[in-house]
């Protein structure tokens, strides 16, 4: 499952979804918005998203990993609109049997999300201005 939302991630609950008696390893990752970029002070993000891509291609990545790792569940939740520091951003969930399939699924889970689905972030900083930042794809930001 592969969500694109406008509101919070619900962390706690998807990470609920991972319970199995038969996953002795979950790994999970947040990506969560930060005050500093590049040496500068940053008060918030915005992220925008191709939809329908972004839905295909990363339902497309999550298979992925559980064709090339022995996992029993994959999840993956990303935000979209205006994000406040400390908001969480990007959620991964991998649950196993052992815990090199787990963390090895989630890895490679968020590093195809950085390059290949069509999501865009667009900094903004203490001074007031901001600027689209390579986010979660190599495509070009939208203008």
């Amino acid at each position: 499952m592969f969500v694109i939302s406008k509101e919070p991630i619900p962390a706690s609950q998807l990470t609920q979804r991972l319970e199995d008696p038969a996953a002795g390893a979950r790994s999970i990752f947040e990506g969560r918005v930060r005050n500093r970029a590049d040496g500068r002070e940053v008060t918030s993000l915005t992220y925008e998203a191709y939809e329908a891509l972004a839905v295909k291609e990363g339902n497309r990545i999550l298979a992925e990993a559980r064709e090339r790792f022995d996992v029993l569940h994959v999840a993956c939740v990303h935000r979209v609109g205006h994000l406040q520091i400390g908001e969480c951003a990007v959620w991964v969930g991998v649950a196993a049997a052992h815990r090199e399939a787990a963390f090895g699924a989630c890895r490679y889970i968020v590093e195809e999300l950085k390059n290949r689905v069509p999501i865009w972030k667009r900094e903004t900083y203490a001074q007031g201005d901001s600027v689209w930042v390579r986010a979660i794809s190599s495509e070009p930001a939208p203008t």
